[in-house]
């Protein structure tokens, strides 16, 4: 059973020190507090978001910056993973440039996880990194990718080719943006959610099945304490390999063949969805590798299918196989490929072979004919 005494403030920390804060919050009437620290009444801010999330929060979190800060702008790009690219990047650029932002102003990520990685990229780049805030809107980057420090963009149609490990001054959450998401925009994060608990955290996963219903139905404070549970997982992670040298490419699972299954669909399926199939694939091939049974694999698989996964079958088996060893996870000619021991406990492999592969996506495939 997990407490439902859920702090509003979680910690991130480099080294022992801390280096920033996650905030839970149900609107934005916390943020211009959070802001204090940064010292923002002598900053520029540059509040960049996409069409789709424009106009629902954009007017509002500008007046909270216009309170603290001299000067606010704003950059709207138009919404899809399409436009997670250096073009957008180079955009951006020339409209800060254009504004004279110097390397003491900040932007702030008010969206999903597109426009937290591009954001995140363009100030660890420009002027050779300036400061940016992170506020999420989408589940998945609640969850995941406003955590960490990872960002970037795609690079013809390879997912996060380029990119930057640059930290976030601030990560605030507000719950309440998930009410204005789509259904499949909101259940593609439990695809991470549920990874959380797959490779790390066994009462998470526990109780994520447990409090099914009332995570579809999006109950408030379900919801506050999953997305809390998610983020302190993926903190412990980071806080032990900020750079990915080691235990953080655990985060990795589902998104070896997921991550292909995404490309060759041209983005067809969101990220979370693909995560979910890949996931499947990966307990598949640990069933297989009899790291764990036919109990386990299937547990999995019926959790991620519980929040509406698609079942993806429209690939090519070799093409997918291909398109892995283009991945940029690839060390040495090796793929580092998550698999599990057992639910709660993920490990990295370097014996996931073609065959490998080959075998659970063809029996995918067929499973779902």
């Amino acid at each position: 059973m997990i407490s439902k005494e859920i702090p509003s403030v979680l910690t991130v920390h480099y080294e022992g020190k801390p280096i920033y804060d996650i905030g839970f919050y149900s609107d934005f009437s916390h943020l211009a507090q959070m802001c204090e620290p940064l010292q923002l009444n002598n900053r520029k801010v540059c509040v960049v978001t996409d069409s789709h999330v424009a106009p629902h929060y954009l007017e509002t979190v500008c007046a909270v910056f216009s309170e603290i800060s001299p000067t606010v702008i704003q950059y709207v790009f138009e919404a899809g993973e399409e436009q997670k690219s250096l073009t957008t990047v180079k955009n951006l650029y020339e409209h800060l440039i254009l504004n004279h932002f110097e390397r003491q102003d900040i932007l702030v990520a008010l969206g999903g996880g597109v426009v937290g990685d591009l954001t995140g990229y363009t100030a660890a780049t420009y002027l050779r990194g300036i400061d940016f805030i992170q506020v999420p809107t989408s589940l998945l980057a609640q969850v995941d990718s406003s955590i960490g420090g990872k960002t970037g963009v795609d690079f013809d149609s390879y997912k996060n080719m380029v990119g930057a490990f640059h930290q976030p001054k601030l990560v605030y959450i507000n719950t309440n943006t998930l009410t204005t998401l789509s259904k499949r925009q909101y259940l593609s994060g439990m695809g991470e959610v549920v990874k959380y608990g797959i490779i790390k955290d066994k009462p998470f996963f526990d109780w994520i099945l447990e409090k099914k219903d009332e995570i579809l139905a999006m109950n408030p404070e379900v919801l506050r304490e999953m997305i809390y549970r998610s983020c302190d997982n993926k903190r412990k992670v980071v806080e032990a390999d900020p750079l990915e040298k080691g235990e953080r490419a655990l985060l990795n699972f589902g998104h070896t063949l997921g991550h292909a299954i995404e490309k060759l669909s041209a983005f067809q399926y969101l990220h979370g969805e693909c995560v979910g199939v890949g996931s499947i694939l990966a307990a598949r091939i640990a069933r297989n590798k009899e790291l764990i049974t036919e109990n386990q694999e299937q547990l999995i698989e019926t959790a991620i299918h519980s929040f509406s996964c698609p079942a993806i079958t429209n690939y090519d088996v070799e093409t997918v196989i291909e398109t892995v060893r283009s991945d940029k996870k690839m060390a040495s000619g090796q793929i580092k490929f998550i698999v599990l021991d057992e639910i709660g406990n993920a490990l990295i492999s370097r014996d996931v072979s073609d065959a490998d592969m080959r075998a659970v996506l063809e029996e995918y495939h067929e499973s779902k004919q």
